[in-house]
């Protein structure tokens, strides 16, 4: 099963929370999870690595598969950020990985699983 990795994740990881270490280190030898990120995802951490983070910010990105966008995603994106927009603030961002993660069944993994509340999509809060 694909393994979405929210982008809150992926940020604390490369800050050097030790939770986060942990956490993707075992998701990845638990053998049941191919890691996955979306678009989006990759973008907020390479659109905001600081000077100096790029070569570490890559190494550790390569880890991840990067789950592309296309026109099927961002329609069903926008159905989604329609509906979930208003009652839980719902960004673009999260509408895109929801997405994503629907179109082949696989699970996100976030820090804010508020920010997923579509009914049939798997998220697990990581820590």
């Amino acid at each position: 099963m694909r393994a979405f990795i929210d982008s809150d994740i992926l940020t604390w990881h490369l800050r050097g929370n030790r939770k986060a270490h942990v956490f993707l280190t075992q998701l990845a030898a638990s053998q049941e999870y191919e890691l996955w990120i979306g678009t989006m995802q990759r973008a907020e951490v390479v659109f905001f690595m600081r000077a100096g983070e790029e070569a570490l910010t890559h190494k550790f990105l390569s880890i991840f598969k990067t789950a592309t966008v296309d026109q099927h995603v961002v329609d069903a994106a926008g159905t989604l950020f329609r509906k979930w927009h208003p009652s839980h603030g719902l960004d673009v961002n999260d509408a895109i990985l929801a997405a994503l993660a629907q179109q082949v069944r696989g699970k996100i993994f976030t820090l804010n699983v508020k920010h997923f509340p579509m009914p049939g999509l798997l998220v697990g809060k990581a820590w």
